[in-house]
């Protein structure tokens, strides 16, 4: 075929409603080519460019994949309560708390961002477990509790109770107690998502601090007197109705009539008594609550730590939006107004939307 050559500097098509048809065929059938030559590989349905060595395809961007925001609570789960010592025991941490609905956050932060989500993406969704509370009868020492992830948000497992002979209280989204006697410091709590624990006692007969908080940090133990208080937890209506997460365990008393640390708002365990009910309480599953530190009479074993409660996560998104969970993951959804709400009891997997 006969090349034809067009001279002019200006070829004007603007009156055509039709398309442009470029030289196309597969890769074999590509010519020697010249510099500059442009063909459609019909191979590879890639529009191709010869740069004077070799066909390039030339370079196209994707468009740009439709989101949606997604507002989010993620509370992981709370820290046991201190036991298996001869001195009353620090409450169990909350589980860290973040959020972005509503005004407030953990910690006492402003509410988060919403997250920008994308469809036909894997997200992870993971439940944090409750912490074990320590075992003066079985020899096991307090846990902290497990993290709580949705996407790129991730909420620290509240910290474990003081106790012996482990002795410091743990660290985590929010603080665990500090068991009586040195060290006796409260646990820390992470920024944005929860508060300290309180301290505990200075002496051998002192009380257990209460476990940090969501919205506040746990109460300090004092001499033979009633254990810390947890701190309190905060309420977040993300469900369409209010609801209180995140409360640090009390703190266990020691003397004969001493009363165990109040759980914080939010599903906190009650600490052990300086006599009776030496154990503590566990905390109120799925709230990320901290277990009770367990009691002490004088010349008496340390009453048994509560166990945290277990995390949660719930997202709230449009109600034109379809979820599709992982079989690792316990949810239920429901929908309120032009929202859907889904549910995150336990378990670990993934989710997309469609």
């Amino acid at each position: 075929m006969a090349t034809t050559k067009v001279t002019t500097n200006l070829i004007d098509m603007s009156g055509n409603t039709g398309g442009l048809v470029w030289a196309k065929g597969n890769t074999a059938q590509r010519p020697s080519g010249t510099i500059g030559d442009v063909r459609f590989n019909t191979e590879t349905s890639k529009t191709e460019v010869y740069n004077g060595t070799d066909w390039k395809n030339v370079k196209t961007t994707a468009a740009a994949l439709p989101t949606f925001s997604l507002d989010y609570l993620v509370v992981a789960g709370g820290g046991g309560g201190g036991s298996n010592t001869t001195l009353a025991c620090g409450g169990g941490g909350a589980g860290g708390l973040r959020t972005s609905y509503g005004s407030t956050s953990g910690g006492g932060s402003s509410a988060e961002s919403t997250l920008a989500m994308s469809f036909s993406t894997n997200y992870t969704v993971t439940v944090g477990a409750s912490g074990v509370g320590g075992s003066f009868s079985g020899s096991t020492y307090s846990t902290n509790g497990g993290d709580s992830v949705f996407s790129s948000i991730t909420s620290t497992g509240g910290g474990h109770g003081g106790e012996n002979p482990s002795g410091s209280s743990g660290d985590g989204g929010s603080g665990g107690g500090g068991k009586a006697d040195a060290p006796n410091s409260g646990g820390s709590g992470t920024a944005n998502q929860g508060f300290d624990g309180g301290n505990g006692g200075p002496l051998s007969n002192g009380s257990g601090g209460g476990g940090g908080g969501a919205s506040a940090a746990g109460g300090n133990g004092g001499t033979s007197v009633d254990g810390g208080d947890g701190g309190n937890g905060l309420a977040v209506s993300i469900t369409g109705s209010s609801s209180d997460y995140a409360g640090g365990g009390g703190g266990g008393s020691h003397s004969t009539g001493g009363v165990g640390g109040t759980g914080g708002t939010g599903g906190g365990g009650n600490g052990g008594t300086g006599s009776g009910a030496r154990d503590a309480s566990n905390a109120t599953v799925n709230t990320g609550g901290g277990g009770g530190g367990g009691g002490r009479l004088s010349g008496t074993d340390t009453g048994e730590g509560g166990n945290g409660g277990s995390g949660i996560v719930i997202i709230r998104y449009p109600n034109t939006v379809t979820i599709s969970v992982g079989a690792g993951l316990t949810s239920s959804t429901t929908t309120d107004g032009s929202d859907k709400v889904t549910t995150f009891t336990a378990g670990s997997d993934t989710v997309s939307f469609s």
